[in-house]
């Protein structure tokens, strides 16, 4: 083997062992702000298993004594039931209302070029920035007479997630072959047939991406319900913390029950549709 040789092995060698050792190091960072992340859950679960004031020391130490009765009491006490209702039919009706014009609104934006499809992308971008101004939604809600109501939280819910759900629905359509579409207009499909029964299979990973995250949203907001609901037999569940928190009590240890028992279900969807939404966040990204 010649000189030139050996010097390009050794080279090669030496930078495999700098890639590997800035790869561990790498690994090693992200495991460390990983288990950063997990000391306020772990302080969340192991409270709500926690006398009052064993809770309120806020440490990731196990209980002492394991007390079940805490999501009993909970569960009894806190009305989540209808909670859970009223947190099912909110985010049920949300997403439904915020992903089907999205969608639609995100493929006529990313298939036609005009000046009104240009300017109604910068519209929906204003909205994806601007923040909601809580003050006059709450007069109009009160002058149309619907505050306090359903249909005003799932409205206002659904309209501020619109904007995000079109720039991940139009920045996937840009990558799908228009190709689909001559084929089905020249097989005599409507415009709505050929969406539905052409796009929409293939637009399946960000469709299930982005229902998952605002459903997420939708589940876990706190603010628009709080503001919006003028009854606590409307509540929420990310509301009925306010059972066992207020100016002069906070019982930790029910509250951070309360806390597991809301972010339960929407871990578990997470989990669940996990690979759909790194698939569908990834599928984007090359052009095919």
């Amino acid at each position: 083997m010649s000189t030139d040789s050996k010097n390009t092995t050794v080279k090669l060698t030496s930078m495999e062992k700098q890639r590997k050792r800035t790869d561990l190091i790498i690994e090693i960072i992200v495991i460390f702000f990983s288990l950063i992340i997990i000391v306020p859950i772990l302080i969340m679960v192991f409270g709500s298993f926690k006398d009052s004031t064993e809770a309120a020391k806020f440490n990731i130490l196990p209980p002492k004594e394991w007390h079940f009765e805490n999501y009993v009491y909970v569960i009894t006490v806190g009305n989540i039931g209808r909670a859970l209702i009223n947190s099912l039919v909110v985010t049920f009706f949300s997403v439904l209302f915020c992903m089907v014009p999205a969608s639609l609104a995100g493929f006529i934006i990313a298939r036609r070029t005009t000046k009104i499809s240009s300017r109604s992308q910068t519209l929906f971008m204003i909205g994806l920035y601007a923040p909601m101004n809580m003050i006059t939604t709450f007069a109009l809600l009160r002058v149309t007479g619907l505050l306090g109501s359903y249909f005003a939280v799932i409205m206002v819910l659904a309209a501020s997630q619109i904007p995000y759900a079109v720039y991940m629905v139009s920045n996937f359509v840009r990558n799908v072959p228009r190709e689909l579409d001559q084929a089905a207009l020249i097989d005599g499909c409507s415009s709505l047939r050929m969406f539905f029964t052409i796009i929409t299979p293939v637009m399946k990973p960000i469709l299930v991406t982005t229902t998952v995250l605002v459903t997420m949203n939708s589940w876990n907001d706190f603010m628009v319900p709080l503001y919006f609901f003028n009854t606590s037999s409307r509540w929420t569940l990310p509301l009925t913390v306010y059972n066992f928190y207020g100016q002069y009590f906070r019982d930790w240890n029910l509250v951070f029950a309360n806390l597991v028992i809301t972010a339960l279900p929407i871990t578990i969807l997470y989990l669940y549709a996990q690979k759909h939404i790194v698939s569908g966040l990834t599928s984007g990204a090359v052009k095919g």
